[in-house]
């Protein structure tokens, strides 16, 4: 890439540091292929389940129990004839370390994310402000069309797919995207000079000295 092209949305750091530059980063972008591909894997068999085989949420649930509970139940026994040391499923699934790590990680990117939504409705920054509320109003309109399961799918397979082929195609997509984004602030500068400017104000509150 020429060091003179200009990234998309203005971005110095590498998409890995952007998004995080941990575990979830590296599945995103496919650096760890046999994580990446098992979780494209279930996200796809569980929306198949859901939506195209029409399975209900109970039923799947008892029969997953009743699958899970005849392979422990033949596995204990026969490391019990064979001499061998039981298995320990809930320390092996879900270890409190885990589910610790997890919880964190959780309550990390929900305060994040929180705080986004908290600056932007500020109202400090009135063309993201807008943006955001646009952003939000179309989400709605595409979660009217579809169904919640058919929105998470799809979702989770743009996150598992886009940043991994913007990295390998990264100098086309910033090319276009630049001029996308250029068009759009030309667009925006006329609204504003002809819409959002004349809207009335109050006058604004001096700032107190200390």
């Amino acid at each position: 890439m020429s060091s003179g092209q200009k990234k998309l949305f203005g971005r110095e750091r590498p998409l890995h540091d952007v998004l995080g530059g941990g575990k979830v980063a590296g599945i995103v972008l496919w650096r760890d292929k046999r994580s990446s591909a098992a979780i494209l894997i279930a996200v796809t068999v569980v929306w198949l389940l859901f939506e195209v085989m029409e399975y209900n949420l109970l039923p799947l649930l008892c029969h997953i129990s009743i699958a899970a509970m005849l392979v422990v139940f033949i596995w204990s026994n026969g490391a019990a004839l064979l001499d061998l040391t039981p298995p320990k499923i809930p320390e092996l699934i879900l270890s409190e370390q885990v589910f610790r790590k997890g919880a964190l990680l959780f309550h990390s990117y929900l305060n994040h994310g929180l705080s986004i939504l908290h600056g932007i409705a500020g109202g400090n920054d009135l063309r993201l402000f807008l943006l955001t509320i646009v952003s939000l109003w179309i989400i709605s309109a595409i979660g009217n069309c579809c169904s919640s399961i058919n929105l998470l799918f799809f979702v989770l397979l743009c996150a598992l797919t886009l940043p991994a082929l913007y990295e390998r195609y990264e100098r086309e997509v910033d090319h276009a995207g630049n001029m996308g984004i250029d068009g759009l602030q030309q667009v925006f500068k006329k609204v504003n000079s002809k819409v959002l400017e004349k809207i009335p104000r109050g006058p604004a509150k001096a700032k107190k000295s200390n």
